[in-house]
C-alpha cells in the first residue's frame, strides 16, 4: 500500500465503516447505481481505454466501466481494505478478467504519468484532506486530453435525504455534517470548478442530476440499514438512550413517507462533473 496522508479516512474505511460497505456491498449499490449510467455515458469510455476508478469502493463501477471497454482495462483504487476484498470477489464471480483493484490514498497514489484515458468516480472525491493536491494528482495519472467525470452530493438541504435527517434534528447532529462539509464539501459548484481548474483541469462542466435511491424494501428494513450505517450510528451512541430512541421513531416517521409497495425510493441529487486535462 502507497504512503498515506488522509489518515482519518484511511482508519474510518478500514474499520467500521469499510466493514459494514463490504459487508452491506449490494445495499449501497441499491442506493448509488442510478447515477451510473449518467456516469458512464459522460465519460465517453471507449473500447480500448485505460480507466481509474476513484474512490472504487465495493467496485460496481469499476466493472462496469470494464466491460465498456474490453480492450482495455479498469483499475479501482480506494483506501479500504474490506470493500477492496469485496470488490475483487465480485469480479471473480462475475467473470470481469480486465480489472484490477489497488489499496492507496489518491492524493499522494505514485500513478505512471499519462497511465489513464479516463478517470471516473461515484461519490468517492468528497473526503480528500486536500483536494486541489488530490485531483493534481489525478490529472498527472490522465494522458493528455484524458478525461475526468465524477459524481457529488448536492446539498442535502430541501432533498429528500435532507428531509430524512432533518426529521432526527431534534435529537442528534445532521450525521453527515453541515452542508458543504464532508459528504458535501464538493456540493457547490463554483467551488468544484476552482478546485479543478487550481489542479490543472479545464473545459469543466457540472450538470445536476437525480435518480432513484432504495433504502429498504420496507420501512422496517430502511431503519435498520440506515442506523447501522456508520455516521448516524456513531451519533446515535453519543446521545442518551431516551434521545436515540426519538431519533429512531423520528427516522422511522420520516421514511415511512417514502414508502411504496415494493421499497422505500428517495429521490436522489448529485452534480455530475466533466474536466479535461491539458
Amino acid at each position: 500500500m502507497s504512503g498515506i496522508v488522509n489518515t482519518a479516512q484511511a482508519q474510518a474505511w478500514n474499520g467500521y465503516e469499510g466493514e459494514q460497505w463490504a459487508a452491506h456491498d449490494d445495499r449501497y449499490d441499491a442506493v448509488n447505481s442510478g447515477f451510473n449510467e449518467y456516469l458512464l455515458e459522460a465519460a465517453g469510455i471507449g473500447e480500448r481505454d485505460r480507466i481509474l476508478d476513484i474512490g472504487c469502493g465495493n467496485g460496481q463501477l469499476t466493472r462496469l466501466a470494464a466491460g465498456r471497454a474490453p480492450h482495455g482495462y479498469a483499475t479501482g483504487v480506494d483506501l479500504s481494505a474490506p470493500m477492496l476484498a469485496r470488490a475483487r470477489a465480485r469480479a471473480a464471480a462475475e467473470a470481469v478478467p480486465n480489472v484490477t483493484f489497488e489499496q492507496g490514498d489518491v492524493q499522494v497514489h505514485p500513478f505512471q504519468e499519462g497511465a489513464f484515458d479516463v478517470a471516473v468516480s461515484r461519490f468517492g472525491v468528497m473526503f480528500f484532506a486536500d483536494p486541489v493536491a488530490a485531483f493534481a494528482n489525478i490529472r498527472r495519472a490522465l494522458r493528455r486530453a484524458g478525461r475526468l467525470g465524477f459524481v457529488s452530493l448536492t446539498e442535502l438541504t430541501g432533498t429528500d435525504l435532507g428531509t430524512v435527517f432533518d426529521a432526527m434534528a431534534p435529537y442528534l447532529p445532521r450525521p453527515t455534517g453541515a452542508d458543504g462539509s464532508g459528504p458535501t464539501s464538493l456540493a457547490d459548484p463554483a467551488r468544484i470548478r476552482r478546485l479543478l481548474a487550481d489542479a490543472g483541469f479545464q473545459e469543466i462542466t457540472c450538470t445536476r442530476v437525480e435518480a432513484d435511491q432504495i433504502w429498504g424494501r420496507d420501512v422496517p428494513d430502511a431503519v435498520e440499514f440506515l442506523t447501522g450505517w456508520g455516521p448516524v450510528r456513531y451519533h446515535m451512541t453519543q446521545v442518551d438512550p431516551e434521545a436515540a430512541a426519538h431519533a429512531r421513531d423520528a427516522l422511522t416517521t420520516a421514511l415511512g413517507t417514502f414508502a411504496q409497495p415494493e421499497a422505500v425510493r428517495l429521490r436522489g441529487t448529485a452534480w455530475l462533473v466533466t474536466a479535461a486535462a491539458p
